[in-house]
């Protein structure tokens, strides 16, 4: 049995989670346990969450709303911690083996860390944490012996395709898909206009809002090429994304010998994230077998990275590596959040994400305080930006 801390219990990737956990149960095995539950400030959910699955322990990053729930579950003989050191905390519970940190952004960085140096199994849905600190959390990895394993469903695919695989020299490429989300096959002429509800419409998957508008810019795409560098080490020349508007192929690797690889599935984020909860085992699922027949055709395409620009910056920013793709991460979150708001235009997203990745300078990463550092000073630049052009 697999003892789980789960972080970001309330989100999408979280409550599918949960989704795989009840499945799992339901067919009589008990390969993984809710030994902890954290989420950000949901905690009418969260609430029903613990009452469910009885964990020791949970956290708040919100102190007045972990204050609340406090009261809300007095009743109960669990413990509650709050902030970023209650979400650490649970990564070091005695009882805990494995750790799911699927919250949202930089704040998954100090939590993978420290799940890794307690020498626990890391389940990563975090892209953030490599995206900014790669070479971190790489080195933290090795260095305790722990293998990350990927809940992204590309990341899956590539890492479920290598299991196959005889010798790390054998691998030629890995080729990422993207679903080209809602605004496939537009030019820049026709995305002036775009607003918040325009962008959250994705046409294949279940996703929140941050990764939604992420998918809709590409920059989803450029996040996981620089998350694919560091999981698989494998250099940027040797990682490919096609846009699959089916999003039936989660992503392909090739060999030596030119043989590629796929792995295939219907476009339920629900699959990922049992593979990485009972990996190497394989349960029954929730999910709805792939019936190829009802598709009949799937269709590939080039990314198209004049007009969607937030792709081509990760491309550059991994390349100069270095604090530049937690810089560049920092700007996206920041001008995200804007566009949510109403306060930038859709298209603004790319030109303040670009600007940070071909004019910021980058360093070397030593710590966590530079990966948080460069993170700040993109956040700041975007706020000043557009605190004199938001409209």
């Amino acid at each position: 049995m697999k003892k789980l801390a789960l972080l970001g219990s309330t989100g999408s990737i979280g409550t599918q989670a949960l989704d795989v956990v009840r499945c799992i149960q339901k067919e009589g095995e008990h390969a993984v346990k809710v030994e902890a539950l954290a989420a950000h400030s949901n905690i009418r959910l969260l609430e029903e969450q613990i009452r469910e699955f009885k964990p020791q322990a949970v956290a708040v990053f919100d102190l007045e709303a972990a204050s609340k729930l406090r009261a809300a579950v007095r009743d109960l003989n669990v413990k509650v911690y709050s902030g970023m050191e209650g979400l650490c905390a649970l990564t070091e519970l005695e009882s805990v083996d494995i750790v799911l940190n699927s919250v949202v952004g930089m704040v998954g960085l100090k939590p993978t860390l420290t799940a890794l140096e307690a020498k626990k199994q890391m389940a990563l849905a975090n892209k953030e944490t490599l995206v900014a600190g790669g070479s971190l959390v790489m080195k933290t990895a090795k260095e305790n012996g722990i293998e990350i394993l990927p809940v992204d469903s590309e990341h899956s695919a590539i890492f479920q395709c290598l299991q196959g695989m005889y010798k790390k020299c054998d691998l030629n490429k890995i080729i990422l898909t993207a679903s080209g989300g809602p605004f496939f096959g537009k030019k820049a002429g026709e995305l002036q206009h775009i607003r918040p509800a325009d962008a959250l419409k994705h046409p294949n998957w279940d996703m929140g809002a941050k990764v939604t508008i992420d998918s809709s810019t590409l920059m989803n795409k450029g996040l996981e090429f620089i998350e694919a560098k560091w999981l698989f080490d494998m250099e940027p020349d040797d990682i490919d994304v096609v846009v699959h508007r089916e999003s039936i192929v989660h992503s392909l690797i090739e060999y030596k010998d030119h043989s590629v690889i796929a792995q295939l599935g219907v476009p339920d984020m629900r699959i990922p994230i049992q593979y990485a909860l009972t990996y190497p085992r394989r349960f029954p699922s929730p999910v709805k077998q792939l019936n190829l027949a009802d598709w009949q055709k799937l269709t590939f395409y080039a990314p198209d990275e004049e007009t969607f620009t937030c792709f081509g910056a990760c491309k550059r920013a991994i390349r100069r590596g270095g604090t530049l793709p937690a810089a560049v991460n920092g700007a996206n979150e920041a001008a995200v959040a804007l566009f949510l708001k109403e306060k930038i235009g859709w298209q603004d997203i790319g030109e303040l994400v670009c600007h940070v990745a071909d004019t910021f300078e980058t360093a070397p990463v030593t710590s966590v305080e530079d990966v948080l550092e460069a993170d700040r000073k993109a956040r700041a630049y975007v706020l000043e930006r557009c605190g004199e052009s938001a409209r």
